[in-house]
């Protein structure tokens, strides 16, 4: 890995890339991610990754709402946090969706693979090129507030489309829709499972069956994201308290989430998405209301 071309310091002092001298996950800030505050994230992570509200807003704005010293700590550690609580939740999916996965595999040919694969190749191509950018660069409240409110928007809009597809409708070109909507979710605030119910419903899929072609799409991407992350992590010195806290927040996202199993089925019925929406939309006022009251 060479060195961030953004030019962008580390709380150490030295630029975040993997060329800096001491090549490691810096030391925590005091406060920045305690044993404690990671079992409160992860327990977050579960609710969060259920509903399309999305987590990784929670998992960054919560901490700053709070005062915590969060976003001290590096871009690339924060992230890596994250995709380790996203790891928790998709192996808590695994054991609590067994009997859906399972029915999934069986119905399995050649053209949901293509689906599946479609659905993989946008979010893999831009995140192993500009990871780091959107790292930098968006990852701070005011990004992540305009994320928020820009997938309520979608999720609001898609959700006025007819549900007219279901179960075995999905086809490449839907797919490829999916794989957009993922790409353009690694923006904070976005939310994964947000702009994939929002690209489902806009192509006319139910709710039900928009939520279970997010579930489905959402694991390799995860799974993705995490194998990055760490061999990423692997060439550099973990900081030891780095490493108990996201054990940490790996155990309690992955209970969080098998304990939150039932909001599926809230999301599945016909209700409409627009109370998830004004959720966010209300979040991001929150923030952004924060960052006046600071600048004044």
């Amino acid at each position: 890995m060479g060195a961030d071309p953004s030019g962008v310091s580390s709380p150490a002092g030295g630029p975040l890339g993997a060329d800096t001298p001491r090549a490691g996950v810096p030391e925590l800030p005091p406060g920045a991610l305690t044993t404690t505050r990671a079992l409160a994230l992860g327990a977050l992570q579960g609710p969060a990754e259920l509903l399309p509200i999305s987590s990784s807003a929670h998992i960054s704005l919560v901490p700053w709402l709070a005062g915590w010293s969060w976003h001290e700590l590096e871009a690339e550690a924060r992230k890596s946090f994250e995709v380790a609580l996203h790891t928790g939740a998709a192996a808590a999916l695994l054991v609590g969706q067994r009997r859906v996965i399972v029915e999934e595999l069986h119905a399995f040919d050649s053209r949901r693979a293509a689906v599946v694969a479609l659905s993989f190749i946008p979010p893999a191509i831009v995140g192993y090129r500009f990871e780091r950018q959107i790292e930098q660069r968006l990852g701070g409240p005011g990004s992540t507030a305009a994320g928020l409110i820009a997938g309520a928007v979608a999720m609001a809009l898609a959700d006025r489309v007819p549900q007219r597809r279901g179960p075995g409708d999905a086809t490449a070109l839907d797919g490829l829709a999916l794989g957009l909507a993922q790409a353009a979710a690694l923006a904070p605030g976005v939310s994964r499972n947000g702009a994939t119910l929002a690209a489902a419903r806009s192509r006319g899929f139910s709710r039900e069956h928009a939520n279970l072609l997010s579930r489905t799409v959402a694991l390799p991407v995860i799974v993705g994201a995490a194998v990055l992350k760490g061999v990423r992590l692997r060439r550099r010195r973990l900081d030891p308290e780095f490493g108990r806290a996201v054990g940490v927040g790996v155990a309690s996202s992955f209970a969080s989430t098998l304990a939150s199993q039932k909001l599926i089925a809230l999301v599945e019925r016909d209700r409409a998405l627009w109370p998830y929406a004004a959720y966010r939309v209300g979040l991001a006022c929150a923030v952004l209301l924060k960052l006046l009251r600071r600048d004044a």
